[in-house]
């Protein structure tokens, strides 16, 4: 598995919130929805995206921009325009004073606004659910990042243009597929780009000693590893690999594995119907109890807790 690749190994989109946005200006959409990633990306016009915090930025025709949430954020535009939608958890929208806003921009087929050929139109797509192994992803990530046209030309739009109207068998998992691809292939321009901030432990996959030791770690967590057999799999001493380890990724070792177990084990409590133990020695862990004392002293709740927000929110799949 190559850095990228496990960097973005893991999140999934289902059911992904995903709307086709026209709109004549003046206009302006607060966003409080609270989803950890959105994309935007616009296929007409243009619009300025006004972070709380932070400095806005301008986006035109082919331009993508990725908003990590939770934090709110203003689409206008124009940075001056006041807010005449709020765009709420779960997708719910409502007028500023609170009145709902549902059905009342409704243009068809995953479409909503002014009119069908405004002047304005944003493609957007919303990974509604957070699944703990986006974690590194998500820090990895500044809260709002764009790619310009002239740097980065996305021969899925023309795609998801088309698709994102459509009305057929399967439609949400095409979509939810595509906006994946957009996420992996936006994310990969962005990683490459000559300043790019990459997370330590993702440039530490480079490294001839470390970079073999992640690998191992995450290509087969539930093996009994200990400090001293990757450093013997390294071909250095174990003081050597901890101080050449926690200098690169910023963490020990074992503190390492432990989280990535940590995480695959939440993300496979939100996909899938397995019981604790078997998840448990999925991802290395000898018991059940052994798991869940581990993963509540990490997360503050037991893995069934887990699951069963998990599964309040829609984050697993049936």
């Amino acid at each position: 598995m190559d850095a990228l690749a496990g960097l973005l190994e893991g999140p999934r989109a289902r059911g992904a919130f995903m709307i086709r946005a026209c709109l004549d200006p003046p206009w302006a959409v607060r966003v409080e929805d609270e989803a950890p990633l959105t994309v935007m990306l616009m296929a007409r016009g243009g619009a300025w995206i006004v972070p709380d915090d932070g400095e806005k930025v301008r986006i035109g025709p082919g331009d993508l921009a990725v908003a990590r949430g939770p934090d709110p954020y203003t689409c206008a535009d124009d940075p001056g325009t006041a807010p005449q939608a709020l765009i709420l958890p779960g997708g719910e929208c409502s007028y500023p004073d609170g009145r709902s806003l549902n059905g009342s921009m409704d243009l068809g087929v995953r479409t909503w606004g002014d009119r069908l050929d405004g002047g304005t139109v944003m493609l957007i797509g919303t990974y509604l659910m957070k699944g703990e192994i986006s974690n590194r992803l998500l820090d990895a990530l500044p809260p709002l990042l764009t790619l310009t046209s002239d740097v980065w030309q996305c021969p899925l739009t023309p795609l998801l243009a088309e698709e994102i109207v459509r009305e057929a068998p399967g439609q949400e998992v095409v979509l939810d597929r595509l906006l994946d691809l957009l996420v992996i292939a936006a994310l990969r321009a962005w990683f490459a780009r000559p300043d790019a901030a990459a997370p330590a432990w993702y440039g530490a996959l480079a490294d001839p000693v470390v970079g073999p030791v992640l690998r191992l770690v995450q290509d087969d967590p539930a093996h009994p590893w200990t400090v001293a057999a990757l450093a013997a799999e390294a071909g250095v001493s174990r003081a050597a690999l901890a101080r050449r380890f926690t200098a690169l990724v910023g963490e020990p070792p074992m503190t390492y594995l432990t989280n990535w177990r940590l995480a695959l084990a939440a993300d496979r409590l939100r996909d899938t119907d397995e019981t604790i133990a078997a998840v448990a020695r999925q991802v290395g862990y000898g018991s059940a109890f052994a798991l869940s004392t581990a993963f509540k002293r990490s997360y503050g709740v037991s893995p069934q807790e887990h699951r069963t927000r998990a599964a309040h929110h829609g984050g697993r799949a049936e």
